[in-house]
């Protein structure tokens, strides 16, 4: 249990010789598969052993992709002239296109993801009937693994500073009124590199407006440190007993209704919405990774299983028919990776938690909170092939610059949606600087600059241990996973 993770220093300095293979955030950690939208292609021993209420499953879906449980942001009148405001060259093919090629180029400019059942509606919003647009969960955790649309892969691309910016100016060119989403982020920002979130920061905002009881109260703005983090994939939220990277809240389905938290949600909403919830959890829960699709070296891998056994799995758990997750938090003093995630949380604000609605759903054991964590939880790997870029943070872009800290890029950027089969990861260019005034904002946001505050890309270097050669095999062996 995560009470037991803190190490002593004996294991501390052992950990040193632990491949922690990236430190994925795991803020409210919804977390899993689906390449049909219900778990159709889970693995069905992996689903039976779980004991899936397969109802609950697919109600669930449904109430992610067709409820709407915020205040809509915009319709799809604004969304389908949103290309006014596009540079020029892009604006003047879509002045030519069709209407449907306008969409398509749309959800490509901003990462949004057809939907494998209806490619016409995007993964990560509501739209009703009235055309009105409206975000869900799979804003961040429903994207792509190298262009093939997956809910519950981590959304690497999705634009969403750029999105609400060029949609506030199509209202503006329209004479329509603005949506919350467009004022708060004004304060707010939204992720600063295209494929990352503040979202952490959205739900201390919001909490901050709430007594422990939800009920909404007067409430000074505050300063919250923003940080961009990269969401996980949700294929691992059936191993873990905690939400979050640093694993301080115990897991439950009202912890993921935290984002419902607009002033127009009162009270009777969460109470009101709960079985709702109770779905979308069993849908999370069912969901498990994909598998690795190209041709995987057996040899390479097995020997690649024993160099990570050794050193890796007392950290990020076993594999296979005995399959053994730990579930251990490090601490910061060790794994060494970007501080930031861990210490903009206040401890304030996690005892609130720990008191509030969200934490007590009349358990038969009372949750765990901690309030003070020293570190990040150390992820299980699933289809850790598939939910590039790495560390909590993002900042890594492929495995083997994972497994090579010293060859870690400064500054890079994602050519495209391939995927680099050589080094496992993104297909990116490594870059000198990242332009300042580009004036196409989705471009300027897809640099990756490690040297900006929360994107540091230091530690986890427990791979300078090994050799070439054992480095080459893990990285063979975790295709596998």
């Amino acid at each position: 249990m995560q009470g037991k993770a803190t190490l002593t220093l004996k294991q501390m300095m052992h950990k040193r010789n632990c491949l922690q293979i990236g430190l994925c955030l795991i803020f409210l950690s919804l977390s899993p598969f689906v390449q049909l939208g219900f778990a159709e292609t889970a693995n069905e021993s992996v689903r039976e052993s779980r004991q899936l209420d397969h109802e609950a499953v697919r109600r669930g879906y449904r109430v992610l992709t067709e409820k709407a449980v915020l205040s809509s942001d915009f319709t799809q009148e604004v969304f389908d002239n949103l290309w006014q405001c596009w540079p020029e060259k892009l604006r003047a093919k879509a002045e030519s296109a069709s209407l449907e090629e306008r969409r398509s180029m749309a959800f490509a400019r901003y990462g949004l993801t057809p939907r494998p059942e209806d490619p016409e509606k995007p993964l990560q919003y509501v739209v009703d009937k009235a055309g009105n647009w409206t975000m869900n969960c799979f804003s961040c955790h429903g994207g792509t693994i190298y262009g093939k649309p997956y809910a519950g892969a981590p959304n690497n691309r999705f634009a969403l500073q750029t999105l609400t910016e060029e949609i506030r100016r199509t209202k503006f060119k329209l004479g329509k009124s603005l949506s919350r989403m467009d004022l708060g982020s004004l304060v707010i920002p939204l992720g600063t590199t295209n494929g990352t979130t503040n979202a952490v920061v959205f739900g201390m905002g919001l909490m901050s407006h709430r007594d422990e009881n939800l009920n909404i109260i007067p409430s000074a703005p505050r300063k919250f440190v923003h940080h961009d983090m990269d969401a996980p994939a949700w294929w691992n939220f059936h191993k873990k007993p905690y939400l979050y990277i640093d694993g301080f809240a115990q897991k439950g389905h009202r912890g993921l209704m935290q984002f419902m938290m607009i002033p127009e949600n009162g009270r009777d909403f969460f109470i009101n919405h709960e079985e709702d919830f109770r779905d979308v959890y069993a849908y999370i829960s069912s969901l498990s990774a994909p598998e690795y699709p190209e041709v995987i070296d057996e040899n390479l891998a097995e020997q690649g299983r024993a160099v990570f056994e050794q050193n890796c799995a007392e950290c990020h758990g076993t594999y296979g028919d005995n399959e053994h997750y730990p579930n251990l938090r490090v601490p910061l003093e060790d794994i060494g990776t970007d501080p930031v995630r861990l210490t903009a949380l206040e401890v304030d604000g996690r005892k609130k938690y720990a008191r509030s609605w969200f934490a007590h759903a009349n358990e038969k054991d009372e949750q765990v909170t901690h309030v003070d964590p020293d570190g990040y939880v150390a992820p299980a790997l699933d289809g850790i092939w598939a939910s590039a870029p790495y560390l909590h943070n993002g900042s890594i872009p492929t495995l083997w610059h994972l497994l090579n800290p010293s060859e870690r890029p400064t500054i890079w950027r994602p050519l495209d949606q391939q995927f680099d089969a050589e080094k496992v990861g993104l297909n990116i260019q490594v870059e000198d600087k990242a332009p300042i005034t580009e004036l196409d904002a989705v471009l300027r946001r897809s640099y990756f600059d490690t040297t900006r505050f929360g994107k540091g890309n230091g530690g986890h270097d427990y791979p300078d241990v090994l050799s070439p050669t054992q480095k080459r095999a893990v990285l063979e062996y975790l295709k596998t996973l």
